[in-house]
Formats: C-alpha cells, sequence, structure tokens
C-alpha cells in the first residue's frame, strides 16, 4: 500500500480541526468561555433552542455530555434554568447578561483566529474551503445516519 494515511483529507482535517480548538480555546479562556461551548452558545444566542434535547440535537451531541456541559456552563454563570410555562416537567435554557455581554468579544476574537489562519488564502479559496468542508460534513452525517440505520 502506497497511501500516506497522514496526508488524508481524514488526518489533515483532524490535524486542522485540533489547531483551530487550541487557537480558539487560548482566545475564548480569557473571556470565560469555551471553545466546546460555542454552538450553545450561538444556539442560545440566535433562538435555535432552548432545551436540553434541542441543543444537543443542534450541537450534534448526545444528551449525557450536553447535561454535564450545561452543568458546567450554569455553574460558570453563562446559562440559566426556567421552568417551561407549557411543560411544567422541562426547563428553558438562556443565556446569561454576562455571558450575552461577553459574546461579541468572544465571537470578533474567534473570527480574527478564523482570518489569521487563512492569511494567504484568497477570498475565494477561503470561500471554497468552507463549501468543501460543509459539502464533507453532510457526506459524513450521511453515511453515520446510514450506518446507525443498518445497525438497529
Amino acid at each position: 500500500m502506497n497511501e500516506d494515511v497522514l496526508s488524508t483529507p481524514g488526518h489533515l482535517i483532524s490535524l486542522a480541526a485540533r489547531g483551530f480548538a487550541r487557537l480558539s480555546e487560548s482566545r475564548l479562556k480569557p473571556l470565560g468561555f469555551g471553545v466546546g461551548q460555542l454552538p450553545v452558545l450561538v444556539a442560545l444566542q440566535n433562538g435555535k433552542a432552548s432545551t436540553q434535547r434541542d441543543l444537543a440535537r443542534f450541537a450534534r451531541i448526545e444528551q449525557p455530555p450536553m447535561a454535564q456541559m450545561l452543568a458546567r456552563m450554569e455553574r460558570d454563570g453563562l446559562i440559566e434554568r426556567t421552568r417551561d410555562p407549557a411543560d411544567g416537567r422541562s426547563s428553558r435554557i438562556v443565556l446569561t447578561k454576562a455571558a450575552r455581554e461577553g459574546m461579541p468579544e468572544a465571537i470578533t476574537a474567534l473570527f480574527q483566529g478564523n482570518r489569521e489562519a487563512l492569511t494567504e488564502f484568497t477570498d475565494t479559496e477561503a470561500g471554497q474551503l468552507v463549501d468543501l468542508l460543509k459539502r464533507l460534513i453532510e457526506n459524513l452525517d450521511q453515511i453515520a445516519s446510514a450506518e446507525s440505520a443498518s445497525g438497529d
């Protein structure tokens, strides 16, 4: 086999993801946020989700890790839980004032890190990269769905 496993898209994307995670974490931590919290923060800020189940689905993670993350975020003063008036058994999750006020600076830091990482990429190349990654993620989601359906 002549293929170099370290030059496969999967391995290279994994390295890039870890690099982005380190960069983002180093910039978010001083602001009181963690990179793993980003999907939750964005979903809550944009009104895309407000329950633990919906947040887990949005972030594409299982319920137990989401519950743990939400507990840490609540402890750290980033979210608050309130009773759902329509369903007393469930709760709604909202950003705290501190989290809402800190989000603009965090988002600015993340965009700056992305710009720096894409230094010497043209706007067209950066757009192509994003489009290709979105297609790749769709393919991976379809494969995972098909495999989980056949494993049932």
